[in-house]
């Protein structure tokens, strides 16, 4: 198979796009056991088969045989070389849809899902959060919503005890305004990512690490990935403590994943002396950071995969809180996985966000950073001297 592109251009333009959109929504759907009464497989799973099929048909290409031929394919063949109308730099070398140690979608998989404009209503995150947001703000407590989304980063496996706990007298006071969306947010964990009762956590996430058929673990999360083998955190018992539960999928790889990044540089700017404010106005952007000459700058963290879908989906940040200059703060690690990560953001982003919104990775934003407060020192030992003078 060939990827087949066109002249860059408006995405309307390229036929592949809709269905690469549908195939990864099945997916994801087959992967949730979102079935239908009366339905073998999810709706958006055989509506992506029966239109793969017919593209494959149309330009003499074998196509899958059935919906789980299809999984092979997103398991094993890059999405640069399915038979689909991309724009060129739309998807990265050898990236696949399916995992093929663990089974599961892929982050990329997932984007894709994100990118849909008839599946982005109906995933979870979104709702779950929206939710959150609407909840809180109803209370007046944007401390509530930060102590959910903290909870949802750093502890995204709990036992049934845990949860109890958590939203017991002290606990449900605490985070009375997201009682109802936490209790949705954890879901059962089920038996496949257990091994003699026992299921291991990621040392690194703290999301629960998938049992491979040869032996060892693997963790779900692309950064963990790309930091080497899984390490295990700490080993649960499936059925201990009133069972076992973690936050849902799209949660973990849209809140859990790029929260790390969020917190890691929330304390990397903490020990340059700032005072970080987190998910200010509930969740208007991820870091308001009030830098000492005076300027305030505005941080979105995105840990994505996919550049183009990035660009793509920017938007101008809102305010309050005020702010100087806006970022979007990809992880460095992502530049490395993916070679032009800038250039292809920049080539996707709607063309009123040049100059309004900067893509950095976390490495540069801190390094920026530190000479903001550099000359700040300097100009104010300027005015100091001036004013012994």
């Amino acid at each position: 198979m060939t990827l087949k592109t066109t002249t860059p251009g408006s995405w309307s333009a390229y036929a592949g796009l809709p269905l690469l959109r549908t195939i990864a929504t099945g997916i994801v759907q087959l992967d949730r056991g979102v079935q239908p009464k009366g339905q073998v497989y999810p709706a958006a799973a055989q509506r992506a088969l029966d239109q793969l099929v017919l593209l494959c048909l149309r330009q003499q290409v074998p196509p899958p045989r059935s919906v789980p031929d299809m999984i092979r394919w997103a398991r094993t063949i890059p999405v640069d070389q399915w038979p689909l109308e991309l724009p060129e730099d739309v998807a990265g070398a050898g990236e696949l849809l399916v995992d093929e140690e663990t089974n599961s979608p892929t982050q990329a998989c997932h984007e894709w899902v994100v990118d849909a404009a008839d599946a982005t209503a109906e995933q979870i995150e979104n709702r779950l959060m929206g939710h959150a947001i609407d909840q809180c703000r109803s209370s007046r407590s944007p401390q509530a919503y930060t102590a959910f989304r903290r909870l949802l980063i750093s502890r995204p496996v709990l036992t049934g005890v845990e949860i109890a706990s958590l939203l017991g007298e002290d606990g449900g006071i605490f985070f009375k305004p997201t009682l109802e969306v936490i209790k949705q947010s954890y879901q059962r964990v089920p038996a496949s990512l257990q091994v003699d009762g026992q299921c291991a956590t990621c040392a690194r996430c703290g999301c629960l690490l998938t049992p491979l058929a040869g032996g060892g673990w693997r963790c779900e999360l692309d950064r963990c990935r790309y930091e080497g083998s899984a390490s295990i955190g700490r080993t649960v018992g499936w059925r201990e403590d009133g069972g076992l539960f973690q936050i849902a999928r799209p949660l973990r790889v849209f809140i859990t994943g790029p929260g790390r990044a969020e917190t890691e540089l929330e304390a990397q700017l903490a020990k340059l002396g700032l005072t970080i404010t987190m998910w200010p106005e509930y969740d208007t952007y991820d870091l308001h950071v009030p830098l000492p000459g005076g300027g305030v700058w505005a941080i979105d963290v995105k840990d994505r995969a996919n550049p183009a879908l990035l660009g793509r989906g920017a938007r101008p940040f809102r305010s309050p809180p005020r702010f100087d200059r806006a970022f979007l703060v990809v992880p460095d690690y992502r530049f490395k996985q993916r070679d032009g990560y800038r250039t292809i953001f920049n080539r996707h982003r709607p063309e009123e966000l040049r100059g309004v919104v900067d893509l950095v990775t976390d490495r540069e934003l801190v390094a920026m950073v530190r000479k903001e407060i550099r000359t700040a020192k300097r100009s104010a030992a300027v005015q100091q001297e001036a004013g012994n003078a």
